[in-house]
């Protein structure tokens, strides 16, 4: 192609011209314009905001919702990524978009198994993903793990330690990438057993217990956690208000027209699926539905899990069908270009 990309019929940028132009946004927003905020004299009321969104959601679960936030500063923090995003549209930034993760604290990354199955740690959750500037990503994370070391009564000092740690990894990490091939950074992932290798000795057992842990969460954990057998057939069990079967949620409060969105979707999911994922799938059979509540920021939404057998009933699969709203972002950003946010 000459050197043309096919997705923008334009040339991309040399390395040093990327270099150059990062020299340049530094210098128009220095990095000393971070380190201040003050709220903006017609700063949202941060518990309208979140009321707003309730308004939406399924009505019966708004109060979990609620709860869960009101446990602790974190907690709330969690739940928070519309008031975050507000109160960070009216802060500098250097102009380079990314696709951003939205709502990129703490407990949004984790362990979870690759196609390949192998054990990875990165972002697990994309509800509030658009295009828009790193630095919001960035912030938010450094801000999420300052208040969790705070949850976790480490002093004033060991707090500002780990955020500027993490900050600084974040540096270097970005500093590795651009000085590898397109390709590779395509592929990078970090399994644990890399992040083992890079620990001293004497930090690799807490890690490798958290491993050991993620490497338990299998399909059949999740059978003998969510199911239970009646008349020789398992079913989704009811544990009222956090996992509701939609065959138990009474018509009045069953959000509308559930079950006919819910299976219309699910046919279009499976229609959307390459040949080969079709296939696969064909072979289970969707058996049971329930409502369940998830996260804390996303309590409220239409969350369900779909119980799937195949062979028998030691092969289940279990698929999470989940309600995607417009990303909080973009009340502050371009709108998404898909018109569907999910």
């Amino acid at each position: 192609m000459n050197g043309i990309s096919p997705l923008t019929a334009t040339a991309p940028m040399s390395a040093q011209e990327r270099m150059d132009l990062g020299r340049a946004r530094r210098k128009s927003t220095p990095r000393s314009v971070h380190g201040q905020w003050a709220p903006s004299p017609d700063r949202p009321d941060p518990v309208e905001l979140l009321e707003e969104q309730n308004a939406a959601r399924v009505e019966f679960l708004i109060p979990i919702r609620r709860a869960r936030m009101a446990q602790s500063p974190f907690a709330f923090y969690r739940g928070a990524a519309r008031i975050m995003a507000a109160d960070l549209a009216g802060t500098p930034d250097s102009g380079l978009v990314v696709q951003a993760c939205g709502d990129a604290h703490l407990s949004n990354f984790g362990f979870y198994a690759s196609p390949e199955r192998r054990l990875v740690f990165d972002v697990n959750d994309f509800d509030e993903t658009l295009p828009g500037p790193w630095e919001w990503d960035l912030k938010r994370l450094a801000a999420s793990i300052w208040i969790a070391a705070e949850a976790q009564h480490f002093s004033p000092e060991d707090a500002r330690a780990t955020t500027e740690s993490s900050v600084t990894a974040y540096s270097a990490a970005m500093s590795k990438f651009a000085g590898e091939g397109c390709l590779q950074n395509w592929y990078e992932h970090l399994d644990v057993d890399e992040m083992l290798a890079r620990l001293p000795k004497t930090q690799r057992k807490g890690l490798a217990k958290l491993a050991g842990q993620a490497r338990k969460r299998t399909r059949q954990q999740a059978l003998a956690k969510y199911t239970e057998k009646v008349g020789g057939s398992y079913r989704i069990k009811s544990q009222p208000p956090l996992l509701v079967p939609l065959r138990e949620i009474p018509q009045e409060l069953r959000p509308e027209a559930m079950s006919e969105v819910l299976r219309s979707s699910l046919d279009d999911y499976l229609n959307s699926l390459p040949d080969n994922l079709q296939h696969l799938m064909s072979q289970y059979q969707l058996v049971d539905i329930a409502l369940k509540v998830v996260g804390v920021g996303s309590v409220g939404t239409r969350c369900l899990i779909g119980l799937f057998l195949g062979r028998d009933g030691d092969d289940p699969l279990f698929l999470q069908i989940k309600e995607a709203t417009r990303s909080v972002l973009e009340e502050h950003l371009p709108m998404s270009r898909y018109e569907d946010s999910g």
